[in-house]
Order: C-alpha cells, then sequence, then structure tokens
C-alpha cells in the first residue's frame, strides 16, 4: 500500500495512544515504516478473537468451580495456550498433561510438578491449588 493509504481508522490502539508500525511504499517506489493508528478490519478481527477468548475463560472458571476440570484448564486459557503450548512450557507429554486436567488426579500432582504449572502460569503453586473458580 502507498503511504498515504496507511490506514487511520479509530481502534483500541487508538483509544491507549498506541500506534502500530506498518510497512509502505513512498512516492520514490521505495519501502519505508509508517504509523497507523487502526485499521477497520483488523479490529473487528481482534474483537471477535478476545470475545472468543473471553468466553473459553469464563467457560473454563465455570468448569472449574463445578469440578469438571482442574484449575490447570482455566490457567491455560487465562494465558491464551493450547494444549500443545502447554505442554512444552511444562516439558510433558500432551497425554500427560490433558490426564492432569481431571480433578482427581490434579490432587493428587506432586509438588514439582504442580510447580512446573505455576512458572508457566507465572504464579504460585498455592495459588493453583487454590483457585476454585467461585
Amino acid at each position: 500500500m502507498k503511504e498515504s493509504e496507511v490506514p487511520q481508522d479509530k481502534s483500541s490502539l487508538q483509544e491507549n495512544d498506541i500506534r502500530e508500525l506498518c510497512y509502505a511504499v513512498n512516492e520514490k517506489g521505495e519501502y519505508v515504516t509508517a504509523l497507523s493508528s487502526g485499521w477497520e478490519t483488523k479490529t473487528i478481527v481482534q474483537e471477535a478473537t478476545l470475545e472468543g477468548i473471553n468466553t473459553r475463560v469464563q467457560e473454563a472458571k465455570e468448569q472449574v468451580a463445578r469440578g469438571l476440570v482442574s484449575p490447570i484448564v482455566y490457567f491455560m486459557e487465562v494465558n491464551r495456550m493450547d494444549l500443545p503450548t502447554l505442554s512444552a512450557y511444562v516439558s510433558l507429554w500432551r497425554w500427560r498433561v490433558k490426564r492432569h486436567f481431571k480433578p482427581e488426579i490434579f490432587k493428587k500432582l506432586s509438588t514439582s510438578v504442580l510447580q512446573k504449572y505455576a512458572n508457566a502460569f507465572d504464579i504460585s503453586v498455592e495459588e493453583l491449588k487454590s483457585f476454585s473458580g467461585k
């Protein structure tokens, strides 16, 4: 896109006085950097994505409160992780991490395994163990 066409639509970036760096072509045909305050299409997609994430976080919290899943599921969603990502952070096989989603298995985890999860979520082991979703 041309430097003069860099979008300056109202977005959440603008609300926080943040600008996004974009590449554009100047009058000489050279690539240059330009600042954008937002792009309507991108804003719509980002808001829909955040809404989906917030929905999944709320659902995970409710499932923890009802005793259907362990707190690991909630913190995984809060930290915008998926199973492969969390598995990599805690250096455990995916099937083991998925097994730890079960409350009865979670309660039996050793402190060293809980510490791996706490480190991945940047919380204390006590916060992880005591989260009830309520």
